[in-house]
């Protein structure tokens, strides 16, 4: 045991695609058993969103760039005894190897915790692994490493094409993908070379076709392995595991290969060295008994969240406790409390994973899928039966089933369906299903066309004959489309009653759902941890408490306008509920994230986050007060219904949040408060718009309610413009004027009479580009002290009128004098993570307060600053082929940065972290597009059309938006607007900040504050 030890976490920084919430998740169970192991621990962290790098996570946190001056800076400051690399991600890895390749371990005498280095190397660097794995004598493609185009040419005269390319040490198969001509294999491979940190690929014959499985081991430095979770993909190699259905345990192989692929996964991470969890991919031939090693990821992975979340057993937290020096059989499974971690978990159930896409946010983006990965985040649920588990984890992502697939596929040809199969898309089972109801295919055709196990297309089949066969005279007949996982909604659909009706009929016939425990051991040992999922089979194991109690919905899947810091804001009003004497019941379907942690609430239900599904947890729970407000607009969406089936919303009702999307009713409360807004008016025809077009005149902004993200938002500067839009447009639809000025917000929290405004943000971006977009500057570094008291007061004034307690999130638009009201967001919002870190207070224990109606103590001013922090939107754009990177009102970030400046002025928004090594470097060039001449110091993108040596292309115009994407995918910040431009022309050439821990920018905020 390493106790007294000072031990340096690194995390794995923004949220990017192949990347997301589970290293969040894993990153603080490492944290928190550390500590407990009496480590002192130092977390370096980028991302200010996530309960990881909340204070009360480590001893000291460094939010600071992933880079290696950095860590090399916390390294020299805080001297640390060793490096914990393998709970960040790729980001944590490459960092780590970065730091030993510079010799910054070895100076400072920093050893590393488990897995070493040179195991790292050996399953990251593609030629290490490939002569390892036949050291092992394990079956691989034939593959050939490369650094060159010339040495892919080579290969490809020996064995032709299709290809597999795979860029070494990337995240989420960036950069690389399947070539079906050696033109593409050529452009991947330049990419996957580029993308690569060490400019590195395996270029491997396709195996695409084969089923892909993956094994999660853990092993300890005494060679104690155990298998926690074999899962398997519905999709075959060819499309990347993040982007395929998942169920886990594995169904479809027999038992021969499965205790063939048990052995050769604990051979290989104990020939590697691995202590602590690792992943292991493996692909099996269609028809024979054999298989080929397709990855190891000697680290704890984005499915090691999954494996950790089907089955209860903590990955992340023992693995951490085997780099520790603990024996697997010495450590307590901490979820039955009764049998040691060396015990591999056995399920009674199953478990299913559906990826959650973008692609509804980005028009003309290529959703074809493939070995890059494309999704945001991933839903999770459990069932008895395949049918149950998967109809629960689709309507947890959002996918439409009316009843069983998109109503817009009831209308398709038969070709546009076959469309999503054959290349496949996000869409593909679906249009399977489709088709297979008309009878347009058959199960062996699709089986041979897609390379699908004939028993999940059995299951699509089921799913058809028990919905032609329901009977609501027929109690048997319900209670099979129940346990097959159809919804009332769905049985109402089907039958043309209403779905109150159905509930009626089946509460008749004593049809109700049952919750049973995650335990870990399939019911062979006590557990007495409260860690459920509901199903239609067996008996409930849930008995509630006479305790007051509160649930609390979460947010659901990492999409993009709705991420982490929702999971940030449902923990700490989990931890306030339970400081305040409340038992808390936590309802949510990410596996990904720190609130679906057995423990951190008093109950966890894995449940699909749609009205019917939370309506049976809170039923099984008898409980009546439910808060909403911290779980992003998915939560917020169920505020009506719940209210309508009696169930009491804290803090806020269903009236007022109407109140705010309504863009009528909105309007008149602030008119009635005399404070402006933006003109506009909801439209429920196309007349009707014209008719507003006239009145409010060009540029407008038009947009739907109830939307995340600024899905659906345009600006229209023209009738052109106009005509071509309204051919999709869904009524009603809001539209309002578009002022181009300047963007403030505020995070207010208000006890229904005091509000309290703790800081406000200034958004370096005009108006037009969305707030999530933008780079942030808190406390403003250009608005007038009056400009300012000014936003405060109004804010003020909202609160107290509002009626409304908690925490709300307010946009505003100034115009030379004038200050308009945006928009007023009556839940916790994007930035709250944030203002909490900058300011140092306890705002979500404030909000939480104030919604359970306790009297708590507000400040009467906002707080001043003696320093500035900038966040920064980071990008996954090079990951979805054909989407524009120039921002505008559609939301296009998946993550976020934090820097600390003494000015305003930081240097580090346009420095990311090891893994993309996006850096500002001065040698480079920047490069102005046509129009952009004028932004700064740029050269003509005439003189410069190759972008190898560049750092920074200026572009907006539509016509440049192939230059764009070019550039992107070389490395360059892509620039496309104005006042972003001129703010890095403005820093480009500032010193960088030297790094501080939070505790320490607090300390100084506090003593300014004295002074």
């Amino acid at each position: 045991m390493l106790d007294n030890k000072k031990v340096m976490v690194i995390g794995s920084g923004p949220i990017v695609i192949g990347q997301a919430a589970e290293f969040d998740y894993s990153g603080t169970q490492a944290c928190q058993t550390l500590r407990e192991a009496g480590c002192e621990v130092i977390l370096m962290n980028s991302n200010p969103a996530t309960i990881m790098t909340d204070p009360s996570t480590a001893d000291q946190v460094y939010i600071e760039a992933m880079t290696l001056e950095k860590a090399t800076e916390i390294i020299e400051r805080e001297r640390p005894t060793h490096l914990l690399a393998t709970v960040g991600g790729q980001t944590a890895l490459n960092l780590s190897l970065t730091l030993d390749e510079a010799g910054i371990l070895e100076q400072y005498g920093v050893s590393l915790l488990g897995t070493s280095l040179e195991t790292i190397r050996d399953g990251e660097d593609r030629e290490r692994f490939k002569q390892r794995m036949i050291e092992l004598h394990q079956p691989l493609p034939d593959s050939q490493t490369i650094e060159t185009i010339e040495e892919l040419e080579n290969f490809m005269e020996d064995h032709g094409v299709p290809l597999v390319i795979r860029p070494a040490f990337t995240l989420g198969g960036t950069g690389g993908g399947i070539a079906t001509t050696k033109e593409e294999a050529r452009t991947l491979a330049m990419n996957g070379l580029q993308a690569s940190p060490i400019s590195q690929c395996l270029v491997e014959v396709s195996i695409a076709g084969y089923k892909e499985v993956e094994y999660e081991v853990m092993r300890d430095a005494y060679d104690t392995t155990i298998i926690v979770c074999n899962m398997e993909n519905i999709d075959p190699v060819g499309v990347h595991t993040g982007d395929s259905v998942v169920f886990a345990p594995i169904q479809s192989i027999s038992d021969r290969m499965n205790q063939l692929l048990r052995t050769e996964a604990r051979r290989i991470v104990s020939a590697l060295g691995v202590i602590g969890g690792c992943n292991i991919q493996f692909a099996i031939h269609p028809t024979e008994h054999r298989y080929f090693v397709i990855e190891v990821n000697p680290r704890v992975s984005r499915s090691s969240a999954l494996a950790s979340k089907a089955t209860g057993y903590p990955i992340a937290k023992l693995a951490t406790r085997l780099a520790l020096g603990e024996r697997l059989d010495d450590c307590i499974n901490p979820v039955t409390k009764e049998t040691m971690a060396s015990f591999e978990p056995a399920l009674d159930y199953i478990t299913a994973k559906v990826p959650c896409f973008p692609f509804d946010l980005f028009s003309g983006c290529d959703r074809a899928l493939g070995t890059q990965m494309k999704a945001t985040g991933e839903s999770m649920a459990m069932g008895k039966t395949l049918e149950e588990a998967l109809q629960k984890a689709w309507r947890g992502a959002g996918v439409e089933q009316a009843p069983l697939y998109p109503s817009w596929m009831r209308e398709a040809t038969s070709e546009q369906l076959w469309k999503e199969i054959t290349t496949p898309t996000d869409l593909r089972l679906l249009a399977m299903l489709a088709l297979l109801d008309r009878q347009a295919t058959t199960q062996d055709e699709l089986a041979a066309q897609t390379s699908i196990q004939p028993l999940f297309l059995e299951l699509f089949a089921r799913l058809l004959t028990i919905r032609d066969s329901l009977d609501l005279t027929k109690p048997v007949s319900i209670q099979q489309a129940k346990r097959h996982g159809f919804t009332d909604q769905q049985i109402a659909d089907l039958t043309g009653v209403a779905a109150e009706d159905v509930h009626e009929l089946r509460i008749a016939h004593d049809i109700t759902p049952a919750f049973q425990m995650i335990d870990t051991c399939a019911a062979e040992f006590v557990s007495t941890t409260p860690y459920y999922y509901g199903s239609w089979s067996g008996r409930t194991e849930v008995l509630p408490s006479n305790q007051q109690k509160v649930a609390v919905i979460g947010a659901g899947p990492i999409r993009i306008g709705q991420g982490i810091e929702f999971d940030y804001c449902s923990v700490h009003a989990v931890r306030a509920l339970q400081r305040a004497g409340y038992e808390t019941i936590m309802i949510n379907n990410n596996p990904e994230t720190v609130s679906t942690d057995f423990e951190v609430a008093d109950r966890l239900y894995v449940e699909p986050l749609t009205i019917e599904d939370v309506v049976h947890v809170l039923e099984a729970e008898q409980c009546q007060d439910v808060l909403v407000q911290f779980g992003g607009q998915t939560a917020i969406s169920l505020a009506a219904d719940l209210e309508a089936r009696g169930y009491q919303l804290l803090g806020t009702t269903s009236d007022t949040i109407d109140a705010m999307e309504d863009r009528h009713r909105f309007y008149d409360f602030l008119d009635q408060l005399d404070i402006k807004h933006i003109p506009g008016e909801e439209v429920m025809t196309v007349d009707a718009l014209k008719k507003t077009v006239m009145v409010l005149g060009y540029p407008l902004i038009v947009r739907p309610s109830y939307v995340i993200g600024g899905k659906g938002m345009h600006i229209l500067n023209d009738d052109a413009m106009l005509e071509a839009l309204l051919p999709s447009l869904t009524f009603p639809v809001l539209l309002d004027a578009y002022i181009a000025g300047q963007e403030f917000e505020v995070d207010c929290i208000s006890d229904g009479t005091t509000s309290y405004v703790p800081i406000i943000m200034e958004q370096i971006e005009a108006a037009g580009v969305h707030s999530g977009d933008s780079t942030m500057v808190l406390p403003p570094k250009s608005a007038s002290a009056q400009l300012q008291n000014e936003i405060e007061r109004i804010s003020k004034k909202i609160g107290q009128h509002l009626l409304y307690r908690g925490a709300f999130n307010i946009q505003f638009v100034v115009t030379g004098q004038q200050i308009y009201v945006l928009e007023i967001n009556p839940r916790a919002s994007r930035t709250l993570p944030i203002v909490a870190k900058v300011t140092g207070q306890p705002l979500l224990e404030w909000a939480v307060k104030a919604a359970i109606g306790q009297k708590i103590e507000l400040p009467s001013e906002r707080i001043e600053l003696s320093f500035h922090a900038v966040k920064t939107p980071v990008f996954s754009t090079l990951k979805l082929t054909h989407v524009d990177p120039k921002t505008g009102p559609i939301m296009r970030s998946t993550g976020e940065t934090l820097q600390w400046t003494e000015n305003g002025h930081a240097k580090e928004r346009f420095v990311f972290d090891e893994t993309t090594k996006r850096h500002m470097t001065k040698p480079a060039h920047t490069i102005a597009g046509h129009g952009t001449e004028a932004w700064g110091q740029a050269k003509p993108l005439g003189d410069f059309p190759v972008f190898d040596e560049c750092v920074a292309f200026f572009s907006f115009i539509p016509e440049e938006k192939g230059l764009r994407e070019q550039a992107l995918a070389k490395g360059v910040h892509v620039i496309t607007e104005q006042h972003l431009a001129e703010y890095y022309e403005t820093v480009r050439d500032c010193a960088s900040i030297p790094v501080k821990p939070l505790s320490e920018w607090m300390i100084k905020q506090k003593e300014w504050m004295k002074g």
